[in-house]
């Protein structure tokens, strides 16, 4: 990389047009002819040395002057130092138009026969030589036997571009053509709706759709870019805590240009870089295209990104231009192409890239005196096959192999390609492109010949799938290749040693059996936390996940006991050094301090929560955080984690809209179980008393570390301090199924006048438990029944109903009713939640009974928690004055 670089190769990077407005040409052209010089004569090396001597003096003459952060549109890496391609390039490029030829047929005919499936063929038109180049020689697989094991790399994969990954695995024998033929077809496949035959295949990469096949869900834009990073910073916690050595790993990640404008995809490159991620690759696939037009129509989205990420420290390696322009590039000793492409916004780039060789030649070649000579003695054909870089798999490879030789940073490659590529006049390039599922015959005959595929024009018009013979050249080259790295992929393994769980009473006796004493139950799993982390089995496995707000939740002692994690460990005294709760950072801390990301700290706990699949190493992650800025704030990523089948502890503290006086209507949550509820295999639960969370707790560690199912819970946490009685002896399982009766407060002095029953959760049963003192006191009895989980009530009340309707003899009573039992008492329930929490079980009370409900419905308020509840009407009073009501 330090070799002498040559006169003509620097002109060509600093062409000689004039500065505009220079005062001194002769001097300027002094200066560039003297860097010129240094350059040639001493290299790169001392070039850069005297470039930043020049910087540090303009600071210091505070001349107002920084380095432009954007480079010239070329190639980062130069030809001379591209290494030898490894592989058959002829083979490589027939295997790679076999993929995209299976992949446009197998959304074409899906919709050709349905019209409504949809699909996109021009995503991974565009990205297959990115795909396949990582396939044959980047991308390794888990290997646990033989010489060379490798736990495997972990590859993130532009979501549209799923069709051509299916492909691949049809050539590979994972998949067959029954199955390619029910491409979104998941519920007609007969694998579906007989138990055996085709599978149907996701749209996007579901792993609870596909749990054998997909590893990580990118559908969502964005989510899986962030995940990407954090899952990197995770393997690198994983190797520094000794608990599993991820060295020589790699995490790839093939995102969209367009995609970049998500936040998530951006907000966490500077952690990337800090932490100095060397082990993280993202390939960015500017087809400068994204649904609606072109990603930067009026700029360059390659320049821009950039800028972004070497301003965030990343390493940056553009791929712009295929091996064919090398030789333009030879020949243009003037700088003329670099200039023109300075100029050239990338929405007049995709009018070049839907136009034939003809238009370019007149319309980009043609555009000065110096572009014609060069196009001079090509033909259109050959100009209209001028590849980007995106598409040249000697390019693609060369930057691959810089970037996963790269030390000390994290690397991201700007691959240039056209959106559709390959799909001649029908759609390459054009503003429809992104969601064109269909192709005429004389578009498909068209692209058969573009590609040499070895098809008749019927089988092209028929959109036949093809597989080359067995023992063809391209099938033992994809087969000895995929094999070399381990096996194919994306393959998903859940196999991992099971952890044994403490006995409650080990880490939670205080709880269950508290005798009266006032805690929050947030203070009860703190210290319940603590406790776990002395397990000698699961300790160890145990990741706390906080987005710094620890010390509000009262985790400071968890610094001490088990420190934070970083991975260049405390490099300062802290200022509270010399207290027993003092900040303590180190390289083999359990702690995961996030800072103020909600975004990061789900991605962390993703990463934990997924670890029993990607690194066959089961982890148990607790991330608490204030309730209200979880489900709301990053929802979608707690669904993305639901589909890469998580297991772990969402904590939503201060939960409730009036157990948090004085914060107000962004603080105040009341709507976080409502939307649990909508995931499937989330257990949401909103315990009133800390014997209740321990149970729940224990349950849940049995659930994922033990019986290691695909569930995680949500688990709410209040900051009020309130007497906590024991568990009920036997009331285990109700607490789990969703509720159980607490008591039963009658009059102290004669017969009771009426009877009602009053159901409560969370916050609120303590306001439930006063009401039913205060109608005691006037002569009504009142049955209490603290409610642990809405959700778990109604999703089991759904099921009965399910299959009374479906005529199964054995339906049964759903299980809030046969608590309740019969009777004509009304029932009262109240929440801290909006009403629609416990609405969701009126359908499976007892019949013949009144069911009146109390929430919070609205936006919060800033006051204390009496003034709250009352303004809400959930308070004991408003209970009491509701219970009258339903009495008549």
């Amino acid at each position: 990389m330090n070799a002498p670089i040559s006169a003509d190769q620097m002109r060509a990077l600093l062409p000689d047009a004039p500065l505009s407005h220079d005062p001194d040409p002769a001097e300027t052209a002094e200066w560039r002819e003297a860097f010129l010089a240094l350059a040639q004569a001493h290299g790169p090396q001392r070039a850069r040395q005297m470039l930043a001597e020049l910087a540090r003096l303009a600071r210091q003459q505070r001349i107002g002057w920084q380095p432009e952060l954007a480079t010239p549109y070329v190639n980062t890496i130069a030809v001379e130092d591209q290494p030898p391609f490894p592989g058959d390039l002829a083979v490589e490029e027939r295997l790679a138009s076999l993929m995209r030829w299976n992949a446009l047929a197998m959304v074409a005919r899906a919709n050709q026969a349905y019209g409504e499936l949809g699909g996109h063929i021009a995503s991974y038109a565009s990205a297959a030589d990115l795909f396949e180049t990582g396939f044959n020689h980047f991308f390794h697989a888990r290997k646990d036997t033989g010489e060379a094991t490798h736990r495997g790399d972990l590859v993130f994969f532009q979501p549209h571009s799923a069709p051509g990954v299916y492909a691949r695995a049809y050539l590979e024998g994972r998949l067959t053509e029954e199955d390619l033929k029910h491409y979104r077809q998941e519920l007609t496949a007969p694998a579906f709706t007989e138990g055996r035959g085709a599978r149907g295949l996701s749209s996007y990469p579901h792993p609870y759709l596909m749990p054998d096949f997909w590893q990580f869900p990118t559908g969502s834009m964005g989510i899986g870019p962030i995940s990407s990073i954090y899952h990197a910073r995770f393997m690198r916690y994983l190797t520094h805590r000794n608990l599993l050595d991820c060295e020589g790993r790699k995490v790839w990640g093939v995102f969209g240009d367009g995609e970049m404008d998500e936040p998530e995809s951006m907000s966490a490159l500077t952690l990337a870089a800090r932490e100095k991620l060397d082990n993280l690759v993202w390939v960015v696939n500017c087809n400068l295209q994204r649904l609606d037009g072109p990603v930067r129509g009026n700029g360059r989205i390659i320049d821009e990104l950039e800028k972004l990420f070497a301003g965030a420290g990343w390493n940056v390696i553009k791929l712009v231009w295929g091996s064919d322009w090398d030789g333009l590039f030879a020949q243009d000793v003037s700088g003329a192409l670099a200039r023109v492409f300075a100029e050239t916004v990338d929405g007049q780039m995709q009018t070049f890239a839907a136009k034939d060789g003809r238009f370019n030649r007149d319309n980009f070649f043609g555009q000065n005196p110096e572009l014609a000579r060069l196009a001079e003695g090509m033909t259109d054909e050959q100009i209209d096959r001028l590849k980007r870089g995106g598409h040249d798999l000697v390019k693609i490879h060369a930057a691959y192999a810089a970037a996963a030789a790269h030390k000390g940073r994290p690397t991201v490659i700007l691959a240039h390609t056209k959106k559709g590529y390959g799909m001649g006049s029908a759609a390459q390039g054009k503003m429809t492109t992104h969601s064109h599922k269909k192709m005429g015959d004389v578009d498909l005959i068209e692209f058969r010949d573009r590609f040499s595929l070895p098809l008749t024009d019927a089988q092209a018009i028929a959109m036949d799938f093809y597989r080359p013979p067995e023992d063809s050249a391209e099938m033992k080259y994809l087969r000895s290749h995929r094999e070399a790295l381990g096996g194919a992929m994306p393959r998903r393994e859940t196999a991992c040693e099971m952890v044994p769980k403490p006995d409650i009473a080990s880490y939670a006796q205080f709880a269950t059996a508290a005798a009266g004493k006032e805690m929050s139950t947030t203070m009860a799993f703190v210290r319940m936390l603590g406790n776990l982390l002395k397990d000698k089995a699961l300790g160890p496995r145990i990741v706390p996940i906080v987005a710094d707000e620890a010390r509000t939740f009262g985790m400071a002692n968890l610094f001490k006991q088990v420190g934070i994690y970083s991975s260049v460990g405390q490099r300062y005294a802290p200022e509270d050094i010399g207290s027993v709760l003092s900040y303590r950072e180190a390289t083999d801390g359990q702690i995961l301090e996030e800072g103020i990301s909600e975004a990061g700290a789900i991605a962390s706990w993703t990463a934990a929560a997924t670890s029993y699949s990607v690194h066959g190493l089961a982890m148990l992650p607790f991330y608490i955080y204030y309730s209200m800025f979880g489900f709301q704030r990053v929802g979608d990523a707690i669904w993305a984690a639901a589909d890469q089948r998580a297991r772990g502890f969402l904590l939503g503290a201060t939960s409730g809209r009036t157990t948090l006086g004085g914060e107000g209507l962004q603080h105040q949550d009341g709507t976080s179980h409502l939307v649990a509820a909508t995931i499937p295999n989330c257990k949401a639960y909103d315990p009133a008393f800390a014997g209740e969370m321990a149970v729940i707790v224990d349950a849940g560690i049995r659930e994922m570390m033990v019986e290691q199912k695909d569930v995680f819970y949500y688990v709410t946490l209040m900051n009020e301090n309130y007497a906590q009685p024991d568990v009920p002896q036997g009331a285990e399982a109700g607490i789990l199924r969703g509720c159980y009766r607490f008591g039963v407060y009658a009059p102290t002095s004669g017969k009771a006048k009426k009877k009602v029953t009053l159901m409560g959760s969370g916050a609120i049963l303590t306001e439930v438990v006063k009401a039913a003192q205060r109608l005691a006191d006037e002569g009504i009895e009142a049955e209490v029944f603290s409610v642990t989980s809405w959700s778990e009530l109604a999703r089991d009340g759904l099921a009965c109903e399910r299959r009374a309707i479906a005529g199964e003899k054995e339906a049964g009573v759903p299980f809030v009713a046969q608590q309740l039992g019969a009777g004509k008492s009304p029932i009262v329930a109240a929440t801290d939640y909006v009403r629609a929490v416990p609405e969701s079980v009126r359908a499976f009370l007892p019949e013949g009974r009144r069911y009146l409900t109390l929430g919070t419905d609205g936006f919060g308020r800033s006051d204390t928690r009496a003034a709250l509840r009352s303004f809400f009407g959930v308070d004991a009073a408003s209970i009491a004055n509701a219970a009258r009501h339903a009495l008549g």
